[in-house]
């Protein structure tokens, strides 16, 4: 069976009040098309349609990595009217779902059962109860329970609007039969509009019947029309990521305070996880790993039992097994760490490597630099890496202690088993297992006198 899916996603999103068009915006740092596209790829045998229109050069500049066929819906004249526009992708056999570009969290467990339900002589709609259906389509029917049609909230008669079997607009239908339904679709209602809902009583006049099916929970098929319905979905997803890790074996002290805005690739056991934590991007986690309140995580790799203390920054950073990092330490890209490794409080480090057991414990900025084994950096200690226009790299070799308030002048080599005296700035190689400082000399002024505030 060949699916062929329409993703209907070119409306404004009005309520939103921004400039943005509605389907750009995000829940987990993906925009919310982005959510509809990866699902439907799910689907085996599936070729993908977009509908754009509102922002249309920003969608397609925004989104060109999807692979999928654009169709720009230059008049929004409703859902009907946009489904119009795709008649060339749509082949007689094909079964067509049609999605939306702003219901960002449906299960594609829900999407393949609706699926299943189509047939020569069927047509599969997602209906959904709700306690309060307001802005939604009915789904009437008839005595005996069948669908005889969906009337949209401003057309519908009082006792339709007590029915609370909501349209959640997605459905599935052979190609043929929507193609000729299509055709026949007017736009004599009070939106002056092209319905798509319209289709089920075409087809229940042609005796097709209209089988229904509803997802496990009403958040998987609601839509983002404002920042507040945009922020309840962030949350729902949220939760739903931690229940998976935390199914997974991790621990999360407070799942409500955890965010993921992408993905977990590796995952080990025995992970703990404190609060207001955010991780991004791809990122593998090792076995015994801790990771500290308030601490973002993106793009990087931390091995078997590294602890992360609190208000920690890792952006595209390796971190070796048993390495200690924080509090406020920040790892910038291309940092690599090997085992061992302490990264203390204040501590900043940027496209450097660091081997094992060496220790860089305070208030210290390290770029563009190789650091050996066991080497001691003190406090306040400054890699000057970058001259205004050009940066240069800085090796420690092993074995170096670096005294603190210490600047390293790029390009500058430190030799192995060197000892660098504190308060030096150093602009030459230093040689191995020798101390090497640079200080003016420390002068007293014993008849010296502090100034005095003058009287006004």
């Amino acid at each position: 069976m060949k699916i062929t899916t329409i993703i209907l996603a070119a409306g404004k999103g009005t309520r939103m009040r921004s400039e943005l068009p509605k389907i750009l915006h995000k829940v987990a740092n993906r925009p919310l098309l982005q959510h509809v596209y990866d699902m439907s790829q799910q689907l085996d045998n599936n070729t993908i349609t977009i509908v754009y229109g509102h922002g249309a050069d920003l969608v397609r500049n925004t989104l060109k990595d999807l692979d999928a066929n654009w169709v720009e819906q230059k008049q929004q004249l409703g859902t009907g009217h946009a489904v119009q526009q795709c008649k060339e992708q749509i082949s007689d056999d094909d079964t067509v779902l049609i999605l939306y570009g702003d219901v960002p969290l449906l299960k594609l467990g829900t999407v393949q059962q609706l699926i299943a339900n189509v047939s020569h002589n069927t047509l599969a709609l997602l209906t959904v109860n709700l306690e309060n259906p307001t802005g939604y389509g009915r789904i009437v029917r008839d005595k005996s329970g069948k669908v005889t049609k969906i009337v949209e909230e401003k057309d519908a008669a009082p006792d339709e609007k007590l029915i609370i079997e909501g349209n959640t607009g997605i459905l599935a239908v052979q190609g043929g039969q929507l193609k000729k339904w299509l055709a026949q679709l007017g736009n004599n209602n009070a939106q002056g509009e092209y319905y798509l809902t319209d289709v089920i009583e075409m087809a229940v006049a042609d005796k097709v019947d209209v089988i229904t099916s509803q997802p496990d929970t009403v958040d998987e098929v609601l839509g983002v029309n404002n920042r507040v319905q945009l922020s309840h979905l962030e949350r729902v997803y949220q939760l739903e990521q931690a229940q998976v890790l935390m199914e997974q074996g991790v621990t999360l002290l407070d799942p409500a305070r955890f965010d993921i805005r992408g993905s977990i690739e590796t995952l080990g056991i025995d992970i703990i996880i404190d609060v207001n934590v955010i991780i991004e991007g791809k990122n593998s986690l090792g076995n015994n790993v801790k990771i500290g309140a308030n601490t973002q995580i993106k793009n990087s790799v931390i091995g078997d039992d590294v602890e992360i203390l609190a208000n920690c920054v890792i952006d595209n950073a390796v971190i070796g097994a048993g390495s200690k990092i924080g509090p406020f330490a920040r790892l910038r890209p291309e940092t690599e760490l090997a085992d061992h490794v302490h990264i203390g409080n204040f501590v900043e480090i940027k496209k450097s490597s660091v081997a094992s057991g060496s220790k860089i414990n305070h208030l210290s900025y390290i770029g563009d630099t190789t650091v050996g084994s066991g080497v001691n950096i003190g406090a306040g200690t400054i890699t000057c890496n970058y001259d205004g226009a050009n940066k240069f790299r800085t090796v420690i070799e092993d074995g170096v202690f670096i005294g603190s308030d210490t600047q390293l002048v790029a390009p500058v080599t430190i030799g192995k088993n060197a000892t660098i005296g504190a308060g030096s700035t150093i602009t030459k190689d230093t040689p191995e297992n020798q101390l090497t400082l640079s200080r003016v000399k420390q002068v007293s002024i014993a008849d010296w006198q502090r100034p005095i505030k003058q009287e006004k």
